[in-house]
């Protein structure tokens, strides 16, 4: 939008400064840096339609695979990079018809069209954005909202979740949802998570977790105690989780894990999520597609249409253009992208995720677009995120950065004009 400074700052306030205030969304700067902008970026009505589909029949993709590959070998776990601590807790089902409670797609859309480039099934963020800020922006501008009422489906996918841990015969009276306190996108994701759930919970830190015997329990402030945790929503990953110790060197990660493949306690998302978190899952299901088996003929057209080649060794170079990323990395982490030649083209620069096994995939070419900010007009690439909930195609949101989206990207509020 042709905002000059001042306005532009003037309207940012206008719309963040409430919704910090009320305590639902209070990173709209991270790290001293501009996160929410405020300026819209206008959608059709047929691309929402078509990110939607590709979401539900993707989604309804990685059930499946999922659902065989927690009866497979164990070897099949190692070779898709799960941590030897988690191999019985993901073999877990508890709704074998979908993926993920709530989980995000990422997609790219391409000068060939929509093109996934991962799915952020354990832990996914970007909720609160999606979910409810998203709507205030549409709202400001007199646009239609395209996450219009959605967050009534993580009601229903919590609900349901919790219900088919019931009756499996697990406890499921004492909830809690837990993250890192101290991180105001991890605790004001999940605090909203919880009020949506519908469940009655409480909010404990990650530090006041403690594993004893044979169950998980929590500090609760009100008895100054320790109180038996049934059911736990954590945005903490299973692959951290995995290879956690107390100060005393126990495995209180392994020991988490143990109760949960033990049904002593009920994960969400569900602990058969982490199977479609790690990215060489995406290159088994590509081989799949590429040798013309498992699949239905419906599937591989979508698999086709929707995914990107994905292998474990590089099948690239002296061909295509092409990224090599970390099965278990986030926020573009150890991500670089390569020139068909294998020269790299961008790397980033953190420390996170190098010592993870990589997967190769062919390069997308993201959108372009230029969004004014803080600091002035500012080009970059538009990532689109689509989130999967309870099965059903839910909110979207999109985020600019340069050629890696990373974790300064900055969040693009998105509507259709009405």
């Amino acid at each position: 939008m042709d905002l000059d400074g001042q306005s532009y700052e003037f309207r940012r306030e206008e719309i963040y400064s409430p919704l910090r205030e009320e305590g639902t969304f209070t990173w709209d700067s991270m790290y001293n840096q501009e996160y929410a902008l405020a300026s819209i970026h206008a959608i059709t009505e047929s691309f929402r339609a078509e990110i939607a589909y590709a979401t539900e029949k993707l989604g309804e993709i990685f059930a499946r695979t999922i659902y065989v590959v927690q009866r497979g070998s164990n070897d099949l776990l190692k070779e898709l990079g799960i941590p030897r601590e988690a191999w019985q807790a993901v073999r877990l089902t508890v709704a074998s018809h979908i993926p993920t409670v709530v989980g995000r797609f990422d997609f790219a859309f391409t000068p060939h069209g929509l093109k996934m480039l991962e799915f952020n099934s354990d832990t996914p963020t970007g909720v609160v954005e999606a979910f409810y800020v998203n709507g205030k922006v549409c709202e400001y501008f007199g646009w239609e909202n395209p996450n219009q009422e959605m967050d009534k489906q993580i009601l229903a996918s919590f609900q349901d979740i919790v219900s088919r841990y019931k009756q499996m015969g697990m406890k499921t009276d004492e909830v809690c949802f837990s993250s890192l306190d101290w991180h105001a996108e991890d605790s004001g994701t999940t605090r909203y998570l919880m009020q949506k759930s519908g469940l009655k919970a409480r909010y404990v830190p990650l530090s006041a977790l403690a594993v004893k015997g044979r169950r998980l329990y929590a500090y609760d402030e009100m008895s100054k105690g320790y109180q038996p945790v049934d059911v736990l929503y954590r945005l903490h990953a299973i692959e951290i989780l995995a290879e956690e110790s107390d100060d005393d060197g126990y495995p209180t990660g392994a020991h988490v894990l143990d109760l949960v493949a033990g049904k002593r306690l009920a994960l969400i998302n569900p602990p058969g999520a982490f199977i479609a978190q790690t990215k060489a899952l995406q290159a088994l299901i590509w081989n799949l597609h590429e040798t013309n088996t498992f699949f239905t003929a419906e599937e591989h057209e979508l698999i086709g249409t929707y995914l990107l080649p994905t292998y474990m060794e590089n099948q690239f170079r002296g061909k295509k253009a092409y990224v090599r990323k970390p099965i278990f990395g986030r926020e573009g982490g150890a991500v670089t992208l390569f020139d068909p030649s294998g020269n790299p083209i961008a790397s980033d620069k953190e420390s996170l995720y190098w010592d993870q096994m990589m997967v190769y995939q062919q390069l997308a070419e993201l959108e372009q677009v230029e969004v004014q900010t803080l600091k002035g007009p500012f080009q970059g690439q538009l990532l689109w995120g689509s989130f999967l909930v309870g099965g059903q195609a839910s909110a979207i949101v999109a985020r600019v950065d340069q050629k890696i989206t990373g974790n300064l990207s900055y969040f693009l509020p998105v509507g259709i004009p009405t």
